[in-house]
């Protein structure tokens, strides 16, 4: 009998992955360090494929402290279309220092919230790595130094899921802007350049969501 439930439950299997829905909308997580231009990217592609944005941008460093999420986002490339869900999560980092945001002339009170729900945002974005995506948009600052612990040690979570992963080195509209160096740091996967903020190179960006999440 043992043998004859093993088999139904294999044919069950089967039958089911025959029949899945594969419309179903990817989710796809967008990661990075702070002020490495995820919102504006999530933004970018939200508005340009569906007109609406994601969340607000701004130069004060940790100010998605919470993910967001746009879901239904279909995008056609080369006869191909890819729905998926955005997941713009907050910057991942080891310390959030409430004086960071004093630097923005924030009252300490103020300052310290944020800090608090920055850090708690940090927790929220490992959640959704290590359970609740399906593919990663991992966003570097190609003017800043690529190779961090925080940075080595997320590839290494998204390698060890088997995710697929997209590396963009953003703001290459920056004089210090170095694509190199952001390829360098992680040799094993493809790294695509792109300003998010001016909009540059996006269209190779979405031939390479199409090819990686399709």
């Amino acid at each position: 009998m043992g043998l004859f439930a093993e088999l139904r439950d294999s044919i069950s299997r089967v039958t089911a992955s025959m029949f899945a829905d594969d419309s179903e909308p990817k989710r796809i997580g967008i990661y990075g360090p702070p002020n490495a231009g995820k919102t504006t990217l999530a933004n970018r592609i939200a508005r340009d494929w569906t007109g609406d944005a994601v969340g607000p941008e701004s130069h004060i460093p940790h100010e998605t402290r919470r993910a967001r999420r746009k879901e239904n986002v279909e995008i056609k490339r080369n006869g191909k279309t890819v729905n998926i869900d955005i997941v713009d999560t907050p910057g991942v980092t080891t310390k959030v220092d409430y004086s960071e945001f004093l630097e923005h002339d924030m009252e300490k009170d103020e300052a310290v919230r944020r800090s608090r729900e920055a850090t708690e945002g940090v927790a929220e974005a490992m959640h959704w790595l290590r359970e609740d995506v399906d593919g990663v948009i991992y966003v570097l600052d190609s003017t800043e130094d690529p190779f961090t612990q925080v940075n080595t040690m997320l590839i290494g979570i998204i390698e060890s899921r088997d995710l697929p992963v997209l590396i963009l080195a953003n703001k290459t509209d920056l004089e210090d802007s170095n694509i190199q160096r952001v390829s360098n740091a992680f040799p094993q996967h493809e790294t695509i350049p792109l300003s998010a903020l001016e909009g540059e190179n996006m269209d190779e960006v979405y031939e390479k969501i199409a090819e990686y999440f399709g």
